[in-house]
């Protein structure tokens, strides 16, 4: 069973192409599905979820869509999981081995840890996703 489903992904990628709009205008869910690879329909779904969860803002109109309702550096990638996936967990609960139980607690540590970057702390993987091109040439 997989920590995070195509709602988490989904939703986080589009979070994700917000965050790099750096014009006034909002980005529409068309823009979003076509730059994202989402499907529309799911995206609009994640998106008023996401607004209700009051972490985009929506504008009506031919011209309107979609900005962060706060700034990038201010939203967590947990805080965007858990709108959209409910509740993530690695272990529930402890297990009879003493060794595996502080394994799982070190796993939920760093998971933590990883899901408390921002949006904009995410761009820190473009600079592997370069290396890595670059060692593929």
């Amino acid at each position: 069973m997989p920590l995070i489903s195509s709602k988490g992904v989904y939703g986080l990628t589009a979070m994700h192409e917000l965050s790099k709009n750096t014009n006034d205008k909002p980005m529409q869910i068309r823009e979003i599905s076509n730059i994202a690879n989402i499907p529309q329909n799911y995206l609009e779904q994640l998106l008023s979820k996401l607004r209700r969860a009051e972490l985009v803002t929506s504008v009506r109109g031919s011209k309107g869509g979609y900005h962060l309702a706060r700034n990038a550096s201010d939203i967590t990638v947990l805080e965007i999981l858990l709108v959209l996936e409910d509740d993530l967990k690695i272990a529930d609960n402890k297990c009879s081995n003493p060794i595996l139980d502080i394994f799982f607690d070190e796993v939920k540590e760093k998971t933590q840890k990883l899901f408390e970057l921002n949006l904009n702390e995410l761009d820190k993987y473009l600079e592997k996703f370069n290396e890595n091109l670059h060692y593929s040439i």
